[in-house]
């Protein structure tokens, strides 16, 4: 990639989104994100996909405004009424967050695979960066772990659709009122839980600093049925992937099995909002999210100053706070 000379695009690559500055009071958030289907319903799988595009915003603390499809679509095999599925479960999830899609772009593809590319607006000042937890912050997570877990196995037929529409409520809950709870609070950083699991995304907040994170396995909350499903072998290549990535920079307590280290690495689609936040502010934020609708409030971790330099990124004990 080549170098960024233009000073008006403040940050981009080491982001969830990009940012460009209009004006000294103005901001334009940025991102793209396209998935292919984790459940089998064409409407929900729209608006899942579209719940986790517009989820970059939300994590900078930013109001998205418009956005455009993309999706590419095998038109020779599939029934159109699929695609107007798709499409209609993305705009419906789209209306919900306040957002208009202009129009977008489709390609013919040989599997269905859609997302948004979405834009939104923010005060620069106000911008929420995924580095800038300091000492003594507590990390909050919104939504539950386990979604590639359990939707690798609806994918192996293990699972029946009240499974499927459980974890459609979790994938299509909007981050919207976890995004407006940190910026009425005030926060140090923030990101969203997707593709690299919990503990790639909080080692990409931790990276290059001279911070640690202790995390609760206990307070970590999990959606039912997806640790059993872990323990039998039902874990995504994505978690694997994720757990050779972390490992180095990880230590694990004691008593921590196979199946909740994987829990930990495991892909998430839309997940939730991880968030630092000083501690003085901790209960404040707590109750902001519980008023705005979080699936879940957890305080799953603190940060801390770093003894030496060789010590763990990350830390997972097996007890409580």
């Amino acid at each position: 990639m080549p170098a960024i000379t233009d000073p008006n695009l403040i940050s981009g690559r080491k982001e969830d989104a990009a940012i460009y500055q209009i004006s000294p009071s103005l901001a334009m958030v940025q991102t793209l994100d396209f998935i292919t289907p984790v459940v089998n319903d064409p409407y929900a799988f729209g608006a899942i996909a579209a719940a986790n595009a517009i989820s970059d915003i939300y994590a900078m603390g930013a109001k998205p405004v418009f956005a455009l499809n993309i999706i590419g679509f095998p038109v020779k095999t599939l029934p159109l009424s699929i695609l107007e599925e798709i499409l209609k479960g993305g705009a419906d999830k789209a209306t919900e967050a306040g957002v208009s899609i202009a129009g977008g772009h489709s390609v013919d593809e040989s599997a269905p695979k859609y997302g948004l590319s979405v834009t939104g607006m923010i005060e620069p000042a106000r911008i929420v960066h995924r580095k800038g937890a300091q000492d003594s912050d507590v990390l909050f997570l919104t939504k539950p772990l386990g979604i590639g877990i359990l939707t690798t196995a609806i994918d192996r037929g293990l699972v029946g659709g009240d499974m499927e529409n459980h974890l459609y409520s979790i994938m299509a809950h909007l981050n919207k009122g976890a995004s407006e709870a940190m910026q009425e609070t005030g926060v140090h950083a923030c990101t969203d839980v997707t593709g690299f699991g919990l503990l790639g995304h909080l080692y990409e907040m931790l990276s290059g600093s001279d911070i640690t994170a202790q995390l609760f396995l206990k307070e970590i909350p999990m959606i039912q049925h997806a640790k059993e499903f872990a323990e039998k072998g039902t874990i995504p290549a994505g978690a694997h992937n994720n757990y050779r990535y972390v490992r180095e920079f990880v230590a694990w307590s004691d008593g921590i099995n196979e199946a909740e280290k994987m829990l930990l690495c495991d892909p998430q689609t839309s997940g939730g909002l991880l968030i630092a936040v000083s501690g003085d502010k901790a209960d404040e934020l707590k109750k902001r999210l519980q008023k705005s609708g979080c699936l879940v409030a957890a305080e799953i971790g603190i940060v801390k100053k770093k003894e030496n330099k060789e010590s763990s990124a990350i830390e997972v004990c097996t007890g409580s706070k």
